[in-house]
Parts: structure tokens; sequence; C-alpha cells
């Protein structure tokens, strides 16, 4: 009933907006750069929703040389590891796709070349801290974050 009443009244105050946006989930946007740095390292994020992650590389140089992808790590993940491990997945994007270190991946965007977008959704069933890095070699020792699902 709550919901029909606000349905009815929200487009008189001009609120459709709001609330398609409160019904949506939660969208993280992050970018890069070519100075290997994410332009946010924390976000917080509800628990067991859909999360959707707009991630873009702002970036010049070729994909090559400079390509970004986001990785997100189960809670406890031994970060520096898994970006050492993720150099002998270049077939994959630097993204583990069997053995140990893919059961830590939670979500991956794709690995990005200059103005390239990727879009994914995942949801972090359980509370707690969800490490994300850039698997590019040599990139995770700088673009690193931390999701926090609450």
């Amino acid at each position: 009933m709550k919901i029909k009443i606000a349905t009815i009244l929200m487009p008189l105050f001009g609120l459709t907006g709001l609330f398609s946006v409160a019904l949506a989930g939660t969208t993280i946007e992050l970018s890069a750069n070519d100075t290997m740095q994410f332009d946010n390292k924390a976000f917080e994020v509800p628990s067991g929703e859909e999360i959707t992650l707009v991630f873009t590389n702002k970036g010049a140089l070729p994909k090559a040389a400079m390509g970004h992808n986001v990785v997100i790590l189960k809670p406890g993940s031994d970060v520096m590891g898994f970006g050492a491990g993720a150099v002998a997945a270049a077939a994959t994007e630097y993204v583990p796709q069997s053995g140990p270190l893919s059961e830590l991946v939670v979500a991956s965007t794709k690995l990005l070349g200059p103005n390239e977008t990727d879009t994914i959704k995942f949801k972090l069933d359980a509370p707690g801290e969800y490490a994300f890095i850039c698997s590019f070699p040599g990139h995770y020792a700088l673009m690193k974050g931390i999701i926090t699902a609450n």
C-alpha cells in the first residue's frame, strides 16, 4: 500500500527520478587513468543487493601498454599474491579462469583501452571488505581499493 501511495504522489511532487534510482539498486562509477590511479578507492554498498559497476579507462595510452580492468576479490584474499599470479593469465585479460586464483574472483570487467567503458552487475552476498584491483601486470600495487558490503 505504501508503494502504491508513493507511486501516485511522487509524480505530483516531481520525485519520479529519485524513486526509480532507489529501486534500481546501487551503481558504482569508477575510472582509471594513465598514472595508474583509480579515481576512488573506497565504496560502501548493501550486501545482497545487485551492484552495477560502470568502469571507464580515461587514459590515452594504448591498451597493450596501459590497459586497465577491475577485479573484485573475496574478503580475506591475498591481493598482492593474486596480482602477482594474474600475470600468467594474459590470454584471459589477466583474470585467472581456473585454479585457486580464479576462486578468489567475485566479478571482473574487461581489460579496457583508452576511452573505453565496461559495465558489469554482481552481488556481494555477505557483509565484509572486498578488495578491488587492476590486474594488468604491475598495476595492482597502486591500483587497489575496498568495497565494504554492509
